[in-house]
């Protein structure tokens, strides 16, 4: 059996073996400390593998909240799948039940297609504090 033009080795002769890359390339969070929010920027797929890492820079967030807003931004994001839905609903629920309602939680999108899409499909834009770019998220008094 030959392989397919893109599973050949770069002369042609055979097949190249598929390494799937490092979690921590597929997808980014970087968390920055301000004097009125916490911003959390993703960047990449959010999917079942990286998915726990989004968990765990939201959950350090929220502890770390201390009455300011948490603000998401997913306006980088290229693949969104239903564990990143799955971890805004659950991030709705924290700020509902534990940090002042949802107001506190303001989700970027811009209008990246692969993200708000899935998020309005899934209802969850009737839910959370939508916004077009950090500054108005930020701006916006809670």
């Amino acid at each position: 059996m030959i392989p397919a033009g893109d599973e050949r080795t770069p002369d042609g002769s055979g097949s190249a073996a598929y390494v799937r890359p490092a979690s921590e390339q597929l997808m980014s969070a970087y968390v920055r400390d301000g004097d009125t929010a916490i911003v959390v920027t993703v960047d990449g797929a959010v999917d079942a593998l990286t998915v726990p890492r989004l968990r765990d820079a939201l959950h350090k967030a929220f502890a770390r909240l201390d009455g300011r807003v948490l603000v998401v931004d997913l306006s980088a994001v290229t693949f969104f799948g239903s564990p990143g839905l799955r971890a805004l609903s659950e991030s709705a629920t924290e700020a509902a039940l534990h940090h002042r309602g949802l107001r506190p939680l303001r989700i970027v999108v811009d209008s990246s297609r692969p993200v708000i899409r899935p998020i309005e499909i899934v209802g969850l834009d009737g839910v959370l504090s939508l916004y077009h770019d950090v500054e108005a998220a930020l701006r916006d008094s809670p």
